[in-house]
């Protein structure tokens, strides 16, 4: 099993930056891809940014393309999401989570772990 543990949440005004973190422990030796994701009250779970395993290839939603940086370092297990500019419509709580898959994906059912989830919340 995998188990991931997000952090670095937090409050944080309209154009300011924050920046998640995603501890990764147990059996983590694989090639899959990881990624973000974030679900605001109310809507449905949504794909913010994907990195596959050596780190070469980041894939980004339109609404955070240029504003977020996703990367990784697999000597410490660790997924970070770099979040800058950030806007009260960024207000969710972030997941990362491990894919099934090589390639990335931005489907929610293709990725099999889960974190509990880190609050941002921005204000105007």
């Amino acid at each position: 099993q995998v188990q991931l543990v997000e952090s670095g949440g937090g409050l944080v005004r309209a154009g300011g930056s924050l920046r998640l973190s995603c501890a990764a422990s147990g059996r983590t030796a694989s090639a899959y891809a990881m990624g973000w994701f974030r679900q605001a009250p109310g809507k449905e779970r949504e794909f913010v940014a994907g990195i596959t395993w050596s780190g070469s290839t980041t894939y980004y939603a339109d609404s955070v393309k240029g504003r977020f940086t996703i990367s990784r370092d697999n000597a410490k297990n660790t997924v970070t999401l770099q979040m800058n500019s950030l806007k009260p419509e960024d207000t969710a709580v972030y997941y990362c989570a491990r894919s099934s898959q090589i390639a990335i994906s931005r489907g929610v059912t293709e990725y099999t772990h889960w974190g509990q989830g880190t609050q941002v919340t921005v204000s105007s």
